[in-house]
C-alpha cells in the first residue's frame, strides 16, 4: 500500500507483507516498507503499535510468521548475524557493562570491528563531551545514551536503527542526539528512528511512517503530509447528531460529545462552509495542524473509533515512499 517514487538504488530496508502474531495479538499485519539510502525515516505510533517488533524482525532477533524482510540487501532470517554486525543499533535500554569505563567499553567493542573503530569512537566521545575515565554505572541516562550511540556509530554503519533512544532524556540532550542524525544522513547513510518525540523528530525526518495496531497507515514526507491536511472542527446540536460529509479525504475523525474533529486531506473549504450555512450549523473551525496533531487524532480514532469513518477508510491516506 504505497507508491514508490523513482529510485535506482537498492533500499537499505525492505519489508514485504510481513506479519507477526503473539497468541491472539497481531503485532504486525502485512507490513510493507522501503527505506532508501541517505534517508532519516521516523517510525511513529503508540506503544503496542508494532514498531519494536518490526525492528526486531529486521535485525533477525524475531522471526516473522509470513512475509519477507531484508536489510542492506541481506535476508533478515538467514543473515541475522551479518546484519547486526553491519548495522548500528541503539535500544531504549542499551545493554552496557556498568563496571567498564567509557574508554574501556570502546576498547572492548573494537575487537568486533575492523581497524579504525577506536579512533572514530574516541572522536565521537569527545564530540559528546563524555568523560573517558568514568565508569558506565556512574553516568546519567543521557550520558549512557551517548555512549551507546558512540558505540553504534564508530564502525560507520550504512544504517543506524534507533528504538526510542531518547526516552527520558532532558530536552537539550534529546535535541543534540536527534540533530546528530542529520550528519549521518548527510554522509549518505540511513537512519530508522523509532520515537515518541513527534515534534522533535519531524525536525530531522525525511520520511514519517505511522503505525497503528500492527499496520502502516501512512508513509510520507512530513512537510507534504502537513501541507495536504486540514483540521476541521464542527459543533453540532447534540452528541447524537450526524455531521455533514467532509468534502475531501478524511484520515481521522474524533468526537468529543457535540464536538467533532476531522483531519481531512484535499479539503474543499468553501464547499463545507456553504453546506454548514444551508444546514444552519455554526461556522466550522479550520486550521493547519502540525504532525503531532495529526498523529494524536489518528491515535484517538483507533482507540475510540466513531461511526463516521471506518478503520479501513482511515488507513487509505495515500501513503508513499518519499525521496530524501
Amino acid at each position: 500500500m504505497f507508491v514508490e517514487v523513482g529510485y535506482s538504488m537498492r533500499p537499505v530496508i525492505e519489508m514485504t507483507d510481513v506479519s507477526r502474531r503473539f497468541g491472539r495479538t497481531v503485532a504486525l499485519d502485512r507490513v510493507t516498507l522501503q527505506v532508501q539510502p541517505g534517508t532519516i525515516c521516523a517510525l511513529l505510533g503508540a506503544n503496542g503499535a508494532g514498531k519494536s517488533t518490526a525492528i526486531r524482525i529486521l535485525l533477525g532477533l524475531e522471526r516473522a510468521d509470513s512475509g519477507h524482510s531484508e536489510v542492506l540487501g541481506m535476508n533478515s532470517r538467514t543473515h541475522a548475524l551479518e546484519i547486526r554486525r553491519r548495522v548500528g543499533y541503539v535500544s531504549d535500554q542499551p545493554p552496557l557493562y556498568d563496571w567498564m569505563t567509557v574508554e574501556e567499553i570502546g576498547w572492548f567493542a573494537s575487537g568486533f570491528y575492523p581497524t579504525g573503530y577506536t579512533d572514530v569512537y574516541r572522536s565521537l566521545v569527545a564530540r559528546f563531551d563524555l568523560p573517558l575515565k568514568s565508569r558506565i554505572r556512574n553516568l546519567s541516562k543521557g550520558m549512557r545514551s551517548k555512549v551507546a550511540l558512540s558505540l553504534s556509530m564508530a564502525h560507520r554503519p550504512e544504517l543506524l536503527i534507533l528504538d526510542e533512544p531518547t526516552s527520558g532524556l532532558d530536552p537539550l540532550v534529546r535535541r543534540e542526539f536527534l540533530e546528530s542524525m542529520v550528519d549521518v544522513s548527510a554522509e549518505g547513510r540511513s537512519v530508522l528512528l523509532c520515537s515518541h518525540q513527534v515534534a522533535e523528530v519531524e525536525r530531522v525526518a525525511d520520511i514519517v511512517v505511522i503505525m497503528m495496531e500492527g499496520r502502516i497507515v501512512c508513509i510520507e514526507r512530513p512537510e507534504e503530509l502537513k501541507a495536504s491536511v486540514m483540521e476541521v472542527g464542527l459543533t453540532l446540536a447534540d452528541a447524537s447528531a450526524i455531521p455533514p460529509k467532509m468534502p475531501g479525504h478524511v484520515i481521522a475523525h474524533v468526537q468529543f460529545g457535540c464536538e467533532h474533529i476531522f483531519m481531512v486531506r484535499d479539503f474543499a473549504v468553501e464547499t463545507l462552509r456553504d453546506e454548514c450555512r444551508q444546514l444552519g450549523l455554526p461556522v466550522p473551525q479550520i486550521r493547519r495542524p502540525g504532525l503531532e496533531d495529526i498523529l494524536l487524532a489518528m491515535l484517538r480514532q483507533y482507540r475510540c473509533p466513531v461511526g463516521a469513518v471506518s478503520r479501513e477508510e482511515s488507513v487509505e491516506t495515500n501513503p508513499h515512499v518519499a525521496a530524501s
